[in-house]
C-alpha cells in the first residue's frame, strides 16, 4: 500500500513514463550536441540558415532567442514550438528541417520535445 507522499507523486510518475523520459534534459549534454551535428553548418552567423531566419544554434542564448520573426521555442509546449514543427516535418516543405539533409532520428526529435517540454531549460 502506497502512502499519501507516494501517492501524491504517482501522478508525475505517470506523466514522465508516458513521455518516454525519466530523467531531466540538459541542453548543454544532450540538446547542444544534436543541434550541432545537424545544424550548425547552417544556423550560426554566416551560414545559410542563419542569413535567411537569422536563426542561430551556437549557443543556448541564440537557440531561444530564436528567427528574426520570433521565438522557436515555447518552454513547457513542445506542441507549438514551431522548432518541433520543422524537425517533425508539419511545415511547408520548403523550410522543414534539416533542409535538404535527411530528417533527424526519432531519438533525437523525442529528446528535443522532452527538453522543450521540461522548460526547456539552459542547463
Amino acid at each position: 500500500m502506497l502512502n499519501k507522499g507516494a501517492l501524491a507523486l504517482l501522478p508525475i510518475a505517470i506523466i514522465l513514463l508516458a513521455s518516454g523520459c525519466s530523467r531531466d534534459i540538459s541542453f548543454k549534454k544532450d540538446i547542444a550536441p544534436i543541434l550541432e551535428k545537424n545544424c550548425q553548418s547552417c544556423h550560426i552567423q554566416g551560414g545559410p540558415g542563419y542569413e535567411k531566419s537569422g536563426f542561430s544554434v551556437a549557443s543556448y542564448e541564440d537557440v531561444m532567442k530564436g528567427t528574426k520573426f520570433g521565438p522557436v521555442i515555447t518552454p513547457g509546449s513542445s506542441l507549438t514550438s514551431s522548432l518541433v514543427m520543422l524537425i517533425e516535418h508539419r511545415a511547408d516543405p520548403s523550410i522543414n528541417m534539416p533542409h535538404g539533409r535527411d530528417p533527424l532520428p526519432p531519438e533525437d526529435i523525442r529528446r528535443i520535445k522532452a527538453w522543450i517540454d521540461q522548460g526547456a531549460r539552459g542547463n
